[in-house]
């Protein structure tokens, strides 16, 4: 098979998963996590737990960079960053090269990066998900069922693809 059609394969396979995960589960960070991590076999569940908080903006604030994104560059950072046994290499520029194309592929489809203003593409408002009434309104939205689900979605493909384009999984 041809990389650019592992690539679409993969990257569709993540975007279903990912999409079905935010659905069922929530926690946008968590959900891309595990779709990357179950497309590609690649399991880490200290890498997934440290994800938690990054949901809803960071603590379903929503005031901060949209917890897909952050995800992804976790992701990416935990597959191409440098290990802390060489925390003196200051070569950080693969992973900043990766971060960079997954936040292009962000802001080409929303603009940003931050929740809430991703929100207000979506929903055409923003949210404060921390809030109990607030929650309720962006459940009623669609948040689970196509919205934030695609952002998710989306993520987990962008980062799948970045993952078979620079060869960062053995498959």
């Amino acid at each position: 098979m041809s990389n650019t059609k592992l690539m679409k394969k993969l990257g569709e396979q993540a975007y279903s998963l990912g999409f079905e995960y935010e659905k069922k589960y929530h926690g946008c960070a968590q959900c891309v996590a595990a779709a990357v991590q179950d497309t590609f076999d690649i399991s880490n569940d200290d890498v997934f737990k440290a994800m938690t908080g990054f949901g809803g903006g960071g603590g379903g604030l929503c005031n901060g960079s949209c917890g897909a994104y952050a995800g992804g560059i976790a992701l990416l950072s935990w597959l191409a960053g440098r290990e802390r046994t060489c925390f003196e290499d200051v070569d950080v520029s693969r992973a900043y090269d990766l971060t960079r194309r997954l936040h292009s592929r962000f802001i080409e489809k929303y603009g940003t990066i931050i929740c809430r203003d991703i929100n207000m593409k979506i929903f055409g408002r923003s949210f404060f998900t921390a809030d109990p009434d607030d929650y309720l309104k962006f459940q009623a939205a669609g948040s689970y069922e196509d919205k934030c689900t695609d952002v998710v979605g989306s993520a987990a493909q962008w980062v799948a693809e970045l993952i078979v384009d620079q060869d960062l999984v053995k498959i």
